[in-house]
């Protein structure tokens, strides 16, 4: 099963800073154990959305997809890391 997450774990996430009355979105690399914390959610979410079969064959389904590079989960982690290249100039605020 890990094997199939570790293309939905995220390399960087952003985390919020309040910086001078402003709000930055900071990017920052993710510790090993809360990037797979963070694979299994978005999967569960993934899996949570669709309603048509029983919560086995969805997420068989979602794995499945996870190892074709396509899914839900995989949009999630391609989503946060176009967020993370887009918000790079507020790294320094670390």
């Amino acid at each position: 099963m890990l094997v199939d997450l570790r293309g939905v774990t995220p390399d960087v996430v952003t985390e919020t800073k309040r910086v001078g009355g402003s709000t930055y979105r900071v990017p920052i690399e993710v510790v090993p154990a809360k990037g797979k914390a963070l694979a299994i959610r978005w999967s569960l979410i993934a899996c949570r959305k669709c309603s048509s079969r029983s919560m086995g064959l969805r997420s068989s389904d979602e794995l499945i997809d996870a190892a074709k590079n396509s899914g839900s989960a995989i949009r999630k982690k391609e989503e946060t890391h176009k967020v993370t290249e887009a918000n790079k100039a507020f790294a320094h605020f670390r």
